[in-house]
Formats: C-alpha cells, sequence, structure tokens
C-alpha cells in the first residue's frame, strides 16, 4: 500500500460524518519498534474483552431479528430479551470499563468513522501513531484501533488533536458511524424539547 500525503488522510478523516461530542479515549502513542498490525493482525493484538463485547453485539442483532416475524405474540418476548440485553449491557459496560487507562486518558472533542479529535494539555507531532481505545457509554461498546496524528491545533490553552483510524476492524467503524447519528438524534431531539419548553 502506498503512503498516503496529509492531504489524502484529511480528505479520508473528513469522508465520514463526524459529530463534536466527549466520550472517554484512551491514546498511547506507540514506541519506535511498534507496529501498526493490519487489519488481519489486530483482533490478535485487541484485548480479549473489546473482541467479546463486538461478538456480542453481533449476535444481539441477529437474536432480534427473527422475533419481528413472530407478529403480535412477539412483542412481550422482545420485550423480555430487550430486558435481558440491557442487563448484559450494562454488564459489558463494566467490563469495558476496565479497560479504561486513567494515566492515558483524554476526551474526545469530535468523533466519527473516519477519526476522532481529542482534547490535550500537550501538543503531538503529526505522523504519531497511538493505539487509540474508544468508550461508547450510551451503546455500552468501547473500540480498539489504531491512529495517527494529522493534526494539532492550539484552542487556547491546550491542543486539539486530530487522528485518522488507520487499523480498524470493519464492524467497529460501522458502529462509530451507527453511533455518531444516533448522537445526533439525540441532540436534535434535546434542542427541539428546548425550544419547545422557551417558546
Amino acid at each position: 500500500m502506498s503512503e498516503q500525503s496529509l492531504e489524502q488522510k484529511q480528505a479520508q478523516f473528513d469522508e465520514y460524518f463526524s459529530i463534536a461530542h466527549c466520550i472517554n479515549a484512551n491514546v498511547r502513542p506507540l514506541g519506535m519498534d511498534e507496529i501498526v498490525p493490519d487489519e488481519d493482525a489486530l483482533e490478535d493484538s485487541m484485548p480479549y474483552a473489546f473482541r467479546i463485547a463486538s461478538e456480542m453485539a453481533a449476535l444481539e442483532a441477529q437474536a432480534i431479528r427473527p422475533l419481528r416475524n413472530l407478529g403480535d405474540h412477539a412483542e412481550t418476548l422482545a420485550e423480555y430479551l430487550n430486558h435481558q440485553s440491557r442487563k448484559i449491557d450494562l454488564m459489558m459496560s463494566f467490563v469495558l470499563h476496565q479497560q479504561d487507562e486513567p494515566e492515558h486518558r483524554f476526551k474526545t472533542v469530535k468523533l466519527g468513522g473516519g477519526g476522532v479529535i481529542i482534547d490535550s494539555k500537550e501538543a503531538m507531532d503529526v505522523g504519531t501513531k497511538a493505539e487509540l481505545k474508544l468508550f461508547l457509554d450510551a451503546e455500552a461498546a468501547a473500540i480498539f484501533c489504531y491512529g495517527e496524528v494529522i493534526t494539532c491545533e492550539q484552542v487556547e490553552d491546550s491542543y486539539h488533536i486530530a487522528f485518522i483510524f488507520n487499523s480498524i476492524r470493519e464492524q467497529d467503524q460501522e458502529l462509530l458511524v451507527r453511533a455518531s447519528l444516533h448522537i445526533q438524534t439525540q441532540q436534535l431531539r434535546k434542542r427541539s424539547k428546548e425550544r419547545k419548553a422557551g417558546s
């Protein structure tokens, strides 16, 4: 694979919808001797909790789908299964939060399918590669991937550092796209309620 220019990386970052939203993210810059695994090797380098979390999400989606064909009788069963699913989500969220390392913790400014922007007290060089963990509380999910710094801009007394994903599983990227659209829907609903309350 040929090395992309910074402009191409920025275009790839901008290709995906992204939204201003704050979540916990772990950023651990890679050492000189560490390499970014390709997509095939990514799963092997991933902590076990991240692997089972995405498998559980996929199983859940498959389990609910057949119920749609059962008609009226399925409603009670679907409700019961949704409650069970919620309990599992809460447990999974707890397990994933054990992976959150305070010494590498940052807050995101923006996130989407192409990458994330974090808020940092210290600058990072463009081209710095890092291991990333993104904790999506609303989805009771977390994503493990690798990214590369494509911009570092000073904003008041901190830095907004943009990472493009350079090794992420397809299902995790899809989860981020869905999560960012879900967050947007929630934000629009909240604004609509505030407008109605104010009028």
